[in-house]
């Protein structure tokens, strides 16, 4: 059933609500016919002149020089093997997915029905001119080989087959570092691999550039040890055919240093891994299952330093790592080629980052106190925001010292900060803050779970890793649901209305009642209310039943939140409740209070709404730089209306001097740092990106959340509640799936923060 349901939303995610998953999108104005005019006839005719006169300008007037084809003939897709052209789309769409999300880099995916290797690479020479790099993808060994060669030599623009050198690439980085920490030298060690395809001969041929000897390694394929006495073997596997002949993986692995796995899962034994030579590297990369499982190598070997292809283990050899930032270096200095000094520069510059101190938003993404270079962190993880900064310009560089670059970077401060803009229209803040719920899962209650969507949000929730769900509602229409939806797992089911519940719901009622009869609450009431789902769910999450709760996919905020008020406390030394909004905009995550409670916010208010919106934006691992928004822009309006901010702001100023706040202010100043810098020099603002916005009113904040969601289909997370002292938050009446599942990862890293603040109180009491 599980591996149906799997299957059904797989299916669905890839031809709903749009088939596929990448689109054309305009980058120039269309709404007028001046606007059409210089798009095509007759202004388009000026920089096809342009070009005709110096083919370089095609840079400067098309897309090419920000374009990369990912290219395959589907003759050996994933594990797959040869589908197809075709059947291999879907695949090449998600390698599109990824250059686009983690270097902003635009794709076609191109799928060629042709397994003749001259005919593949004179198509792709015809259909060079697009394109200001190719990504080879998905092609079978030992013909990936001969057609990157040729087309390296034969055309102007970056080639790499990513199977291969991705995955060389990685590994390479991985090696250095593993080879320090065990204190070993490149030149010395004993290398094994199993595996013998393109991938592996990449890393082997990679390895030796590095330093290790080729007489040092030795290679199996599925037909044993590649040795001399084989006829069957490849031009290129022959460089590492064994002169010893080993009868087998475990005679070749006894005194070894480095195992490298691109095999098959389950072929490492614990026997094997005893007699391999001190402080052993093990790298099974098989995927989903490794070569030996992560769980038994360390527990057989205590000096083991490992790694996998898998991200739920750490020291993940993940390809993504690498070919967003490679291409990315190579278009942005126009390289005319991939060639061995740039991959060595993306593998130095790697190793060279996992052993920088950590940031802390990648140690909340990953639920980590604090990354340290080590047995478990040889490798940087793929979240982390520094890779694009620092592999894009190693390549960079390396190509203009190997003479391939012609179009050299001169102001590389001016391309870090070019670079980092170009992270602003993903949202990596959803990946970090759902990795972060998985690190320590918690109960989550989701009070409406006998609707469809919340239900299903439920089954996400639980399947992702994010949370363990808490059903509550009417159970047998629960039951039918979760029928419907393949929805079998055993999770708890509370129905408050049921007698099964009697003792539970009274014993709630006198604890509420006790907190609530001197303010007009009878017992009768409470234990009235208490067969009411949200009060029941409230009283849970107070008496330790369940760390958190979702709730308001069907009732309006105002009946939702009245509950919550009356059962859940204020946080220690908060007066009030707020919440915000994270808009995923095309400049980055933005976060928006007060956006659902406070209708007009005192000056003290605004102050504390805007220290609780600080401690959220910190809470999904980002610094705050927050703008006290105004029609009013530093003293240019008198109202009573500029005055509150101004004396929030005055306040948050002489208490919290280290906090970048400052306002009031215009959003377009606030939104906009050139002009901010040169209208107001003085401000805590100037020269800085604004992440976050705190309104004079809720009728602006709630607005402006709505109007940019509508007009922009910008997806949001919120409103998140500020304030309360269990991690308790409602959904938008009517809230998609997606931003339930965002919800409930709210909910669980929230849980998580306030748990940690409670522990630390009992150590210090």
């Amino acid at each position: 059933m599980e591996r149906n349901t799997k299957r059904r939303e797989a299916l669905l995610y890839h031809a709903k609500p749009t088939p596929g998953k990448i689109q054309v999108i305009p980058t120039k104005k269309y709404a007028t016919q001046r606007d059409l005019s210089l798009a095509y006839s007759p202004g388009v005719a000026e920089p096809c002149l342009e070009i005709a006169k110096d083919v370089n300008n095609v840079y400067k007037y098309t897309a090419k020089g920000n374009l990369v084809a990912v290219i395959t003939n589907g003759t050996a897709v994933l594990g797959l093997g040869d589908i197809g052209p075709e059947a291999s789309k879907p695949v090449m769409e998600g390698k599109a997915l990824l250059f686009k999300i983690f270097a902003d880099i635009d794709v076609f995916d191109i799928e060629i029905d042709c397994k003749d290797i001259d005919a593949f690479v004179e198509t792709v020479k015809n259909i060079s001119p697009t394109f200001g790099g190719i990504n080879l993808e998905d092609i079978k060994a030992p013909e990936s080989f001969e057609i990157e060669r040729r087309l390296k030599e034969e055309l102007n623009i970056p080639v790499m087959h990513d199977d291969q050198h991705g995955t060389a690439i990685i590994s390479s980085a991985a090696l250095l570092n593993a080879l320090e920490l065990a204190g070993k030298t490149l030149e010395e060690v004993k290398v094994v691999i199993s595996g013998a395809g393109s991938a592996a001969l990449a890393c082997a041929n990679l390895y030796v550039l590095l330093g290790v000897r080729v007489e040092n390694i030795v290679m199996f394929d599925k037909d044993g040890l590649l040795n001399k006495i084989r006829t069957d073997l490849s031009e290129l596997q022959q460089r590492y055919a064994s002169e010893i002949n080993y009868e087998n993986l475990h005679e070749a692995l006894k005194g070894a240093d480095v195992f490298l796995g691109l095999s098959a899962g389950n072929i490492l034994t614990p026997a094997m891994l005893m007699e391999m030579a001190n402080d052993p590297i093990v790298f099974a990369m098989a995927n989903p299952v490794p070569e030996i499982d992560y769980d038994l190598a360390i527990a057989t070997r205590k000096d083991i330093i490992m790694a996998t292809g898998r991200s739920d283990h750490p020291n993940q050899v993940n390809n993504v790592l690498g070919f967003p930032y490679i291409f990315r270096g190579a278009l942005d200095v126009r390289a005319t080629k991939i060639n061995e000094e740039m991959k060595m520069a993306a593998v130095r510059a790697l190793a060279s980052l996992a052993k920088e101190s950590v940031p802390e938003q990648v140690n909340i993404a990953y639920g980590e106190k604090k990354l340290n270079f080590g047995r478990e962190y040889i490798i940087p993880k793929p979240f982390d925001p520094r890779l694009i900064t620092v592999v894009a310009p190693a390549v960079a560089k390396a190509a203009m010292e190997s003479g391939v670059a012609t179009h050299p970077i001169l102001d590389w401060d001016k391309y870090e900060h070019e670079l980092l803009e170009r992270l602003g229209s993903d949202n990596k803040m959803v990946r970090l803050l759902t990795n972060r719920a998985k690190s320590d899962p918690k109960r989550i209650v989701f009070a409406e779970a006998d609707h469809l969507d919340v239900l299903k949000a439920a089954q996400i929730v639980m399947e992702e890793g994010i949370g363990h769900p808490i059903l509550l509602g009417d159970r047998e229409v629960i039951l039918e649901l979760k029928e419907e939806l393949g929805f079998d797992a055993d999770v708890p089911i509370f129905d408050p209305k049921k007698p099964e519940e009697d003792a539970r719901r009274l014993q709630y009622a006198d604890i509420f009642w006790k907190t609530r009869r001197r303010r007009g609450i009878s017992l009768l009431d409470a234990q009235k209310w208490m067969r009411e789902r949200n009060y029941f769910a409230a009283m849970m999450v107070n008496r330790g039943d369940a760390d958190g709760l979702v709730t308001g996919y069907s009732r309006s905020y105002p009946s939702v939140i009245k509950p919550m008020m009356q059962l859940i406390d204020k946080a220690p030394g908060i007066s009030l409740f707020a919440t915000a909004n994270v808009m995923m905009t095309n400049r980055g995550p933005m976060f928006l209070s007060d956006t659902a409670i406070n209708p007009n916010p005192s000056a003290d208010d605004l102050a504390k709404i805007a220290l609780m919106t600080a401690k959220t934006v910190k809470m999904f691992g980002m610094e705050p730089v927050m703008a006290m928004v105004s029609y009013s822009n530093f003293g240019s309006s008198d109202s009573p209306n500029v005055h509150k901010i101004r004396e929030a702001v005055t306040y948050l100023h002489k208490y919290y001097p280290d906090l970048i706040v400052d306002g009031e202010i215009q959003a377009d100043f606030a939104l906009n740092p050139e002009m901010h810098l040169k209208k107001f020099p003085f401000s805590k603002l100037a020269g800085k990106k604004v992440n976050t916005l705190i309104f004079p009113n809720l009728e602006s904040a709630n607005i402006t959340y709505k109007l940019l969601k509508e007009l922009y289909n910008t997806d949001s997370i919120g409103p998140i509640i500020l304030g309360m002292d269990k991690p308790v938050h409602i959904f938008q009446l009517g809230a998609s799936v997606e931003e339930m599942v965002n919800m409930a990862a709210v909910a669980v890293v929230d849980a998580q923060e306030k748990g940690k603040r409670k522990n630390a109180i009992r150590s210090l009491s």
